[in-house]
């Protein structure tokens, strides 16, 4: 029988999207989850890991939790409940998912984390995440070279419960603070959003109109920046983000955002279907639970190779 994608309400009133593939045999369900698909960056995990997942012979069901832990632990249990072997996930906090996680695996179902770590080890049994604080010393270094060593800067922060939010601040702030003359005049959170983003951009102009340069903690809000800046006539602003988006990769090639860091969202949910499969059939991956990825530095001299999180070779 030819399976096939549908859409399906869970009894907790929850939509979900299932992508099921055409096999007589499948080798059972595995979940993805992540947050919300308006951000290409988890857009390309779930495209990353369904793909993989079908690949090697899985049925596929693809959920959203908008970084809601109720949410995410409703789909939890919507997962375990449709017979899922395995669960990747890209978490909706650091504590609040802890535990869903013991849950899942209470219930002999194995979770694989993607982006995010969770502050307990031995529950999950892969968590992959990029090296943030590298990747956020390599954009920092880029930023102090833009700006010159010098100028007033503000920050934008992600979401207080994303551990990475505070990685990658430590990380920008190891290296920029080795610089006197560079002075941060504004730090403020934006959620991870593009329209916080803009709105703190707008404020932080209005209080500190001489400010020469914006280091954000994503894309998404390194977008809203940029947007703000440039409704307000300040090209001239040195804005630097971190993820790889294709949205920042095209304001490079245009002369707008002038730098980003790569981490490979892509290739990292593929590597935890790959491990979710190993541990399915053999009981083990054979790796260690926290794996880190390096991150990659993209500016104008390498913008071009730059395609949903992935770098050509």
């Amino acid at each position: 029988m030819t399976l096939k994608s549908r859409l399906i309400s869970s009894a907790i009133g929850l939509s979900m999207a299932i992508a099921m593939p055409a096999l007589a045999n499948a080798e059972g369900l595995i979940a993805i989850l992540t947050p919300s698909h308006d951000n290409p960056f988890f857009k390309a995990e779930a495209v990353g890991a369904e793909k993989r997942a079908q690949e090697l012979g899985y049925e596929t069901v693809v959920m959203v939790h908008d970084d809601d832990p109720n949410k995410q632990s409703e789909l939890y249990n919507t997962a375990v409940a449709r017979g899922a072997k395995a669960i990747i996930l890209d978490n909706a906090g650091a504590d609040a998912t802890v535990a869903a996680v013991q849950s899942a695996k209470d219930a002999g179902v194995p979770s694989f984390l993607i982006d995010r770590e969770i502050k307990e080890s031995g529950i999950a049994v892969s968590q992959i995440v990029s090296n943030n604080y590298q990747g956020a010393q390599l954009g920092a270094e880029e930023f102090v070279r833009l700006m010159g060593e010098k100028g007033q800067y503000a920050e934008l922060l992600g979401r207080e419960a994303d551990t990475n939010a505070g990685i990658r601040s430590s990380g920008y702030h190891d290296i920029i603070d080795q610089y006197p003359d560079l002075e941060m005049v504004a730090q403020q959170t934006a959620n991870w959003s593009q329209t916080e983003a803009y709105e703190r951009m707008e404020t932080i102009l209005q209080a500190h109109p001489d400010i020469s340069g914006v280091i954000s903690g994503n894309d998404t809000m390194a977008m809203g920046a940029w947007a703000a800046l440039e409704a307000a006539g300040r090209t001239d602003v040195i804005v630097v983000g971190f993820d790889g988006s294709n949205d920042v990769r095209d304001s490079i090639k245009a002369g707008g955002i002038k730098a980003t860091v790569l981490q490979p969202a892509y290739r990292q949910a593929q590597l935890a279907v790959e491990q979710a499969d190993e541990y399915l059939k053999n009981g083990s991956t054979g790796l260690d639970e926290k794996q880190l990825m390096d991150c990659v530095l993209i500016n104008a001299e390498n913008a071009d190779k730059l395609e949903t999180f992935a770098l050509a070779e």
